[in-house]
């Protein structure tokens, strides 16, 4: 018989822990004078009451590892639970959100997605401002701890091609979890006090550089302003870009550069690979706005080097209306967003390495055509890749695919327009932030939409955010009977 307690126990603590965190905001209300500090301490009081008694209620059926089943089930509904009350303070607070509008929030944030319900951010309490930022930190870290552990062990969209990488410890699910989770946090903290202080020193104060910092390293994009990045230009619009890459790069390699391995990044093909797409997309985008705009050169290499590194990543945030750009580069941007990020990373979307072994797959299928009694394997960063692998990376293509369809049909089905509902449902799904077009594009927000759309894309968030077919595995009949 299936136990769920061993699985409520965790999140009863992971909830515990969220609670515990709504104190710092509180502080940052107390500080700022505007008599809002009770929100956070009623929401952290009734979270971290909830999330006790759950941890205590199910202490009993603890046991030392988890099974197959409650590993899915574990991974699932932590990104379920946490949302929920992490939008407790936008119901409470100055925002008066509904549940929808604040669930929505929540999830946006703690799955990096960066899709805001919100308007007139320039004058809300800078605790719930900081509430946002930090809902994306603890989720960027969070997705690397599931990325580079759960993912791997669940056999998720290929994701087991990196199950040994940099740890060769392969015990109990948890135990493993918190090993890499002490590796990563450093880095984690070290990227987030750095980016902040490289804002400071472009001319930000103390508050928006430790919000954008939290943003920005997460690759969430939540901005403590409705003109997003807009409000920033020249030099800061540099230091995002350069920490947006950082953080899209697989952070198992910066684990080993501080073991000794100096070019564990540069060997890495996916980061090579990565590097080179942003590379190519910035000198055709570049180009672009020269031809078309009367931009000058590094106003058009700043600004293509920014949005693009920010959609690639998932992190979401703009510095230009880009809508205005010509339906050629409105075209590019939308694929951008489906390209994403490196495994094991704070980006989102398809990641790159699927999109490796997917043309290496290929290029063996062209080679098996021409050659029909060759036997040829494809490789990955010269390593045979095993059919399973392959299957995976597949079924998660096919899973996307369907999805995005599925959910753009589904969002049509509610009123919304072609563009608003496509470029919505890939937005969600990729992990990505703005959409296209008025009224869900860079220069607009998703608090325009009905509630129907916004559960079915919060949905789209967890789904994208746990590729795919880990959400959709709960759904079988099998999962539950095996």
């Amino acid at each position: 018989m299936f136990d769920i307690r061993p699985v409520a126990y965790v999140i009863g603590l992971l909830v515990t822990t969220l609670g515990a965190t709504m104190l710092l905001p509180m502080l940052v209300d107390i500080a700022e004078g505007r008599g809002e500090w009770h929100v956070f301490l009623e929401s952290s009081l009734v979270t971290m009451l909830s999330g006790g008694l759950v941890a205590l209620a199910c202490a009993n059926g603890v046991k030392e590892g988890l099974t197959l089943q409650q590993t899915f089930l574990l991974t699932v509904t932590v990104w379920v639970a946490l949302p929920l009350f992490g939008g407790i303070p936008f119901m409470f607070g100055a925002t008066g959100a509904s549940f929808t509008d604040a669930f929505f929030e929540a999830m946006s944030g703690m799955t990096t997605t960066g899709s805001t319900v919100f308007a007139g951010l320039d004058s809300l309490p800078k605790g719930l401002l900081l509430w946002r930022g930090m809902l994306q930190w603890l989720g960027g870290i969070g997705i690397i701890v599931v990325a580079m552990v759960f993912l791997p062990e669940l056999r998720v969209g290929g994701m087991q091609i990196f199950r040994s990488e940099a740890f060769e410890t392969m015990g109990k699910i948890l135990p493993r979890a918190a090993e890499i989770a002490s590796s990563i946090s450093a880095i984690y903290v070290g990227l987030t006090l750095a980016c902040t202080a490289a804002y400071m020193i472009c001319g930000m104060n103390v508050f928006d550089a430790t919000v954008h910092a939290l943003t920005t390293v997460s690759t969430g994009g939540f901005s403590n302003y409705d003109a997003s990045f807009g409000t920033f230009s020249g030099p800061a619009e540099y230091v995002a870009s350069v920490f947006m890459i950082l953080a899209a790069l697989p952070f198992v390699r910066y684990v080993q550069i501080l073991n000794g391995h100096q070019t564990a990044i540069l060997k890495d093909s996916q980061v090579r690979a990565f590097l080179y797409t942003i590379g190519t997309l910035v000198l055709v985008v570049s180009v672009m706005l020269l031809w078309i705009f009367p931009h000058h050169p590094e106003q058009a290499v700043r600004e293509a080097l920014f949005n693009i590194t920010s959609i690639i990543s998932g992190t979401g945030y703009a510095s230009v209306d880009y809508m205005g750009w010509g339906t050629f580069l409105i075209t590019l941007f939308f694929f951008i967003g489906l390209i994403g990020g490196c495994a094991g990373s704070t980006a989102c979307s398809v990641k790159i390495f699927r999109y490796q072994l997917l043309f290496a797959s290929i290029r063996v299928q062209l080679r098996r055509i021409r050659a029909p009694h060759g036997i040829f394997t494809p490789r990955f960063e010269g390593r045979p890749v095993s059919d399973d692998v392959l299957s995976s990376v597949m079924g998660f293509f096919v899973f996307f695919t369907v999805s995005l369809g599925v959910l753009s049909v589904g969002l049509g089905m509610t009123g919304l327009d072609f563009v608003t509902s496509v470029s919505g449902a890939a937005t969600a799904l990729g992990n990505i932030g703005p959409g296209l077009g008025d009224q869900i594009g860079p220069a607009g927000n998703f608090a325009g939409l009905n509630d129907a759309a916004k559960w079915m894309l919060a949905f789209a968030m967890l789904v994208g955010r746990l590729e795919v077919m880990a959400v959709f595995t709960l759904f079988t009949l099998r999962f539950w009977r095996g």
